[in-house]
């Protein structure tokens, strides 16, 4: 990641090359981690037989890293590429990333730990029904909490109801 704001707003450290490859390789085994890859819609639809890569703006992500309590899911996402910020692509991935994790993987809960000074991702996440539950001033960064009671649960699934899950085949960019 080179963009030095998306290092400032996500917390990350500039990595090597070769770390990156390793991260990628931990992202794709490991069974804690969750990521689904935001496209870029307007793009995809515009320029058929354009691969996805091209129409990469972002992820979202789900860690489950507490083995004391599996219902328990950290998530973040990024938007990375500034021309898609700001059009709710971020409040969508988010949107179905806890879907997928209170359906399929039994979340219940989620946390979001975000930089004290991005202000458009901590309002999204309250906007999300996320409330406040620490801020830690030596990392600068504030924990935001939603637990999945049966209404809120309900909302989710309203919100996300005309999502549809698809199976995946890489190299299938024509299949849209």
């Amino acid at each position: 990641m080179k963009s030095e704001e998306l290092r400032r707003l996500t917390a990350s450290e500039p990595l090597t090359l070769e770390q990156e490859y390793v991260m990628q390789h931990s992202w794709r085994e490991d069974a804690d981690k969750c990521t689904f890859i935001v496209l870029d819609a307007e793009k995809w639809r515009a320029q058929p037989g354009t691969g996805e890569e091209s129409c990469m703006a972002g992820d979202v992500n789900l860690f489950l890293t507490d083995l004391g309590d599996p219902s328990l899911g950290e998530i973040e996402v990024m938007i990375a590429e500034p021309s898609c910020r700001g059009q709710g692509l971020g409040t969508e991935a988010v949107l179905m990333m806890m879907s997928y994790g209170v359906t399929k993987l039994g979340v219940t809960k989620f946390e979001a730990k975000i930089g004290q000074g991005n202000e458009p991702s901590i309002r999204m996440f309250r906007k999300l029904h996320f409330e406040q539950v620490a801020v830690s001033s030596v990392f600068q960064e504030v924990t935001l909490r939603l637990t999945m009671s049966e209404p809120e649960r309900q909302w989710l699934l309203e919100q996300t109801s005309h999502v549809a899950e698809k199976p995946y085949r890489a190299g299938a960019s024509e299949a849209r």
